[in-house]
């Protein structure tokens, strides 16, 4: 017998052709994941966000102070969505999330400034992203410098030398060191808990299927809601222990704060976990080995870790990624997160979050429940 047979070769090429185009899954595993990763990293990721929520605090509506506000407009960083009417109400759209910038015009702006006064316009920022936040800060003295070339002609033309008229204030919020791990480790919660939870579940339950155990359940009168909660219910404990030891770690190694409540975070965390482990449970009604289990999970990780705004901020992606963004639970339990541990942020600021991860987890749940009906089928 010969050492190499080109008919045993081509016997055994033809069988793997035969197998691939059965496992559909994988196939599309090994054709979609790549091409969703061109599609993200070239047309969904960007470093250098841009047209930011930014509001104003209006005190003077002089042609200098709009000038100013105009110039900031042009540059693209600053995308000015409203008028805020005191200091307390901008600290809370920066905690909430609805902004990134707050500019407060002092009263009496322009009139001070002809007077020799140099007054000051603040620039309060949400630093919790030090990307975000980064670019904007740093062209701001570029944005005023062109402003005042524009405004400041006529009568004021005389205060257009250096040094400028007026100064400009920068306040960094929630992260003033800019620290990068302080923004990143609270977001990996949501990655760690999406990772495992839903890979856990949906490979447990696979196994069961491919043992043939699961040919007891289907045989006695348990209802699909019952063996739904009955499969995912040991997990959520696996996510406290992993949630206390990762807290644990975060405060000890990172000094990462948690300034807000825990109540919110308690919720918005059980939230978020079942959510999870819903959908787990519906890749395991789709998925006929563990493998596939495996790849599924995968498939659904990548957008979580690429779409959320763990990696990349959520403001700088186009629009139909935000969409296809707010469509993830993680997307939402990290804001929840970032909004508890570095914001300060109580059950009241966290009620839209949660109702977010509630949504989502019903309408996985409800597709869940019908698939595993089929499958008893």
């Amino acid at each position: 017998m010969s050492w190499f047979s080109p008919r045993r070769f081509m016997a055994v090429l033809a069988k793997e052709f035969i197998q691939m185009r059965r496992d559909r899954v994988t196939f599309a595993m090994m054709i979609g994941v790549p091409l969703m990763q061109l599609l993200l990293f070239g047309y969904a990721i960007n470093t250098d966000p841009k047209h930011l929520p930014t509001l104003v605090e209006m005190g003077d509506e002089s042609p200098v102070a709009r000038a100013v506000l105009m110039g900031m407009k042009t540059s693209d960083y600053f995308d000015f969505q409203g008028i805020v009417t005191s200091a307390a109400e901008g600290d809370r759209a920066l905690r909430d999330g609805r902004a990134n910038f707050v500019v407060v015009i002092p009263p009496g702006f322009q009139r001070d400034m002809v007077r020799g006064r140099r007054p000051s316009i603040l620039l309060s920022v949400d630093a919790s992203d030090p990307t975000a936040a980064g670019g904007p800060v740093a062209a701001l003295g570029g944005i005023v410098d062109a402003a005042l070339k524009s405004a400041l002609d006529g009568p004021l033309q005389y205060a257009a030398p250096e040094p400028p008229p007026f100064d400009y204030v920068v306040h960094l919020q929630f992260n003033p060191e800019g620290r990068t791990s302080t923004y990143i480790v609270p977001g990996l919660l949501a990655v760690i808990l999406s990772m495992t939870m839903v890979m856990i579940t949906a490979v447990a339950i696979v196994r069961e299927s491919e043992r043939g155990t699961i040919e007891t359940l289907i045989s006695s009168p348990v209802r699909p809601i019952e063996v739904m909660v009955g499969k995912i219910m040991p997990y959520v404990l696996v996510g406290y222990i992993q949630t206390i030891v990762f807290l644990t770690a975060a405060g000890l190694l990172f000094q990462v704060p948690f300034t807000g409540s825990a109540l919110a975070f308690f919720i918005g965390f059980n939230l978020f976990v079942i959510t999870n482990l819903a959908l787990g449970f519906l890749i395991s009604t789709v998925a006929r080995s563990q493998m596939q289990a495996m790849q599924i999970s995968f498939f659904t990780i990548l957008p979580t870790i690429l779409l959320s705004g763990f990696m990349f901020p959520f403001a700088g992606m186009p629009g139909w990624a935000q969409t296809l963004g707010t469509a993830i639970p993680a997307t939402h339990f990290l804001r929840l997160v970032r909004k508890v541990m570095l914001k300060g942020a109580m059950v009241q600021d966290t009620l839209q979050d949660m109702a977010a991860i509630t949504v989502i987890m019903f309408v996985i749940t409800a597709i869940a429940i019908a698939r595993y009906r089929q499958t008893l089928d």
